[in-house]
């Protein structure tokens, strides 16, 4: 069984149930910082009484600036029985530690009338009237959506003009409906999980091969994070350090470019299209380099070398002025 097998079958089966360690959030969101201040922010796909998300955010409440926080989202596993709500956070007080923050403390939120919590009519589905009528009201949206929806819920946000930093597995950088975005710099990645896997609480089985494992969570290789806002590390140009040889970089049958297995060998001195893996737009600079076209070659058909397809390509080329300084 292959490390994505468990992935692939969730997005199969609808099992969409990962929920976003703490940790992990934190170690993301603190590179954007400065985008939230006298913000709304919304965690559509979010229980208030159990997102770590909404967690994150009231704990941060006061230290980001936030304007409002909002959460809502589909019946909570935990909470069975319980209509799904949305929360309405304004004011947030004397919530300090992280081991301190339980359904007790979220719950006390709304005890002296400053902020909302009320039961939604609807399913708390992200594409409900409920849940877009607040999407709306937001500036950014933040939360771990469903893998099998992702084509969708990517594109609701763009439909509204949203700004975002989400997960996602890093296959639907093949998406045909989210790799013009990414081409147009439109959404980039982020700074991404340790070793690009997660570890998410889950009621599945963790199927990975790895000896990278923890008690009681399931390890989902490939994962990462997509966002429309800007960060320092998507400004720094990779270095590169190797030179070209025809020998070391085959060309393709159906384009003139050649291929470059790793984002480590890119060569320095190099000026036409390169063919690289999907993991460079992990390193990728808008500003060093240009990416052209995904996959295809002039016939369009998979590039191929020798006629053999090498998995997923994106077709790049450094710009001119990076060239020539």
């Amino acid at each position: 069984m292959s490390k994505n097998a468990g992935l692939h079958a969730a997005s199969r089966n609808r099992k969409d149930e990962f929920y976003t360690r703490l940790p992990d959030i934190e170690k993301e969101l603190r590179h954007y910082a400065g985008h939230f201040v006298d913000k709304i922010v919304f965690c559509n796909c979010d229980d208030p009484f159990e997102s770590n998300f909404f967690k994150y955010f009231v704990l941060n409440f006061n230290k980001l600036g936030l304007k409002k926080l909002i959460a809502a989202g589909k019946e909570s596993v935990k909470r069975n029985g319980c209509k799904p709500c949305v929360a309405e956070v304004t004011t947030v007080r004397d919530i300090e530690e992280y081991d301190r923050v339980d359904m007790e403390d979220i719950a006390g939120l709304f005890k002296n009338g400053e902020n909302s919590l009320q039961e939604l009519s609807g399913d708390g589905d992200f594409r409900s009237p409920e849940s877009i009528g607040y999407l709306k009201q937001a500036d950014i949206v933040a939360t771990n959506p469903p893998f099998s929806l992702f084509r969708e819920y990517v594109g609701q946000l763009m439909e509204y003009g949203k700004k975002f930093v989400i997960i996602g597995h890093q296959n639907a950088i093949t998406y045909k409906e989210v790799f013009p975005l990414i081409k147009d710099n439109k959404v980039w990645l982020g700074m991404g999980f340790t070793g690009n896997a997660g570890f998410f609480q889950s009621p599945y089985e963790d199927v990975a091969k790895s000896s990278r494992h923890k008690e009681g969570l399931i390890r989902v290789s490939g994962v990462t994070w997509f966002t429309n806002l800007d960060l320092k590390k998507r400004h720094e140009p990779l270095l590169l350090t190797k030179t070209h040889s025809p020998s070391q970089y085959p060309r393709y049958d159906n384009r003139d470019a050649i291929d470059v297995g790793r984002t480590a060998d890119i060569p320095r001195d190099y000026a036409g299209e390169m063919g690289v893996p999907i993991t460079f737009l992990n390193k990728y600079c808008p500003e060093q380099f240009e990416i052209v076209k995904f996959r295809k070659g002039d016939d369009d058909k998979d590039l191929a070398i020798n006629g053999k397809t090498p998995y997923f390509r994106i077709l790049i080329r450094e710009r001119r002025a990076r060239r020539e300084s």
